[in-house]
């Protein structure tokens, strides 16, 4: 793990592309501009300002690999989840790392 990864959160990459084997959710926090300008095949887009009114479409035990243009948001996002009794996120950092 690298300085980085320990600032932002961010998961190794095999651990990263090993959950998105396995079917976890990948939740991308950019603005719907950003989202569609390119985003990871088969990403949700929910914009980090309208997370906390959207938990209700994730379940606790999902398992939720979270990412945006840099980590920064995504990080955001996982401490969201987080605090809000999901416990199995993921920071994934920008979409690119979790673009399949």
């Amino acid at each position: 793990m690298g300085f980085l990864d320990f600032i932002f959160g961010t998961s190794s990459k095999a651990n990263i592309h090993e959950l998105l084997n396995k079917g976890a959710t990948i939740l991308d926090v950019r603005s719907k501009p950003e989202f569609a300008g390119g985003h990871a095949k088969g990403a949700i887009n929910i914009p980090l300002d309208q997370l906390p009114s959207q938990l209700g479409r994730f379940k606790k035990e999902q398992v939720i690999v979270t990412c945006c243009a840099s980590g920064i948001r995504s990080g955001n996002a996982k401490k969201i989840l987080n605090q809000a009794g999901f416990l199995n996120v993921h920071n994934g950092g920008s979409w690119q790392n979790v673009d399949r």
